[in-house]
């Protein structure tokens, strides 16, 4: 019996794959196994011998069992670290430029805006998307009566516990208002993020994305205003001999407003600028109103101010050619692969 047990060890340590170790344990303790056959003939043998054969052919099974549970981690042992070792990652290769993905159209001009003034001295300032009526509307010499505040335009939130109504704010003129009253002048912030808005069509979704600039300081005037934005849409359009004009407007957060138009040629069924003799609404702006600075705690007498704001969406459509701006939220792959572009830099 011995000889035959080492003739299964023998056969135990030279399995080479957990597949092989697995048909050699069906074949010695399997149902119809070797050893238990031995265990099977016990019945025809004579009390005393059964006993001792019995404890030999036990001792036996326990022997052989133990060996290949041994082996078996041994080989799992094995397998793994084969494993591990065709499936490691070099940390120190390149990431190859297909893996990477392409930015989003939105996410590269509000990069590109937010680089241009970043290198004037503003500051990007951020605040809550959920907001209360005074942060949007009211410290904003907005009146009760004004059309904005009606939930045809705005999304409204139910009041919470002390009854005030919060909502999602509309433009991200809150950041000033927060920036404002927290911040002692001079300041010169940039206000990036998402507003909403109840409106969906082709050139307006409920959801979209805006910036606004805000210079409060001593001796601030229209003059600074208008170099400030001409310079940046030169810029950004990449057109020096950009045309400009400057219509009066109305916003009640500024006195005077504006609205700025740049020069561009609408032949041809696409717009071209820093040609032809046709003009296109590029954003609105002006002074901030003294009322807006009385609610921030700032004196108007002494500090003066100028804030623009615009969509960063129908930028990127703008100058980018896209043609509708509701496919920028589709997450469809293919439109994200023809307008997006690479992290690396260029399309």
């Amino acid at each position: 019996m011995s000889q035959q047990l080492q003739q299964w060890h023998r056969e135990v340590q030279a399995s080479q794959s957990l597949r092989d170790l697995e048909e050699l344990r069906i074949r010695l303790l399997g149902k119809s196994g070797e050893i238990t056959s031995l265990l099977k003939t016990l019945g025809s043998l004579a009390p005393e011998e059964r006993k001792e054969k019995g404890a030999e052919i036990n001792h036996l099974k326990l022997v052989i069992t133990d060996a290949i549970e041994h082996r078996k981690a041994q080989l799992e042992e094995a397998e793994l670290a084969d494993r591990l070792l065709k499936e490691k990652v070099d940390v120190t290769l390149s990431i190859r430029p297909e893996s990477i993905g392409s930015i989003h159209p939105i996410s590269q001009v509000m990069n590109e805006i937010i680089a241009y003034f970043s290198n004037f001295g503003f500051e990007i300032a951020s605040g809550p998307e959920i907001d209360d009526e005074d942060h949007n509307f009211s410290a904003l010499n907005m009146p009760d009566h004004h059309p904005a505040r009606q939930s045809h335009d705005t999304f409204y939130l139910m009041p919470d516990e002390s009854g005030i109504r919060k909502l999602l704010r509309t433009h991200t003129s809150t950041v000033q208002i927060r920036t404002m009253r927290q911040q002692q002048p001079p300041l010169r912030i940039l206000a990036p993020g998402r507003v909403y808005r109840n409106d969906y069509d082709a050139t307006h979704t409920p959801m979209f994305h805006q910036i606004e600039g805000l210079v409060i300081d001593k001796g601030i005037n229209f003059g600074h205003l208008k170099g400030t934005v001409i310079d940046f849409c030169k810029h950004f359009f990449e057109k020096e001999n950009l045309k400009f004009r400057f219509r009066p407007s109305f916003f009640p957060f500024t006195e005077p407003s504006a609205e700025m138009d740049i020069g561009c040629d609408r032949s041809g069924g696409g717009i071209k600028f820093g040609q032809g003799n046709d003009w296109l609404e590029i954003f609105g702006c002006g002074m901030v109103h003294p009322n807006v600075l009385k609610n921030c705690g700032i004196d108007p007498e002494e500090y003066q101010g100028f804030a623009f704001g615009f969509g960063v969406d129908r930028f990127a459509m703008l100058k980018y050619g896209i043609p509708d701006l509701r496919s920028m939220f589709e997450s469809d792959g293919r439109w994200l692969s023809y307008y997006g572009f690479s992290p690396f830099g260029g399309k």
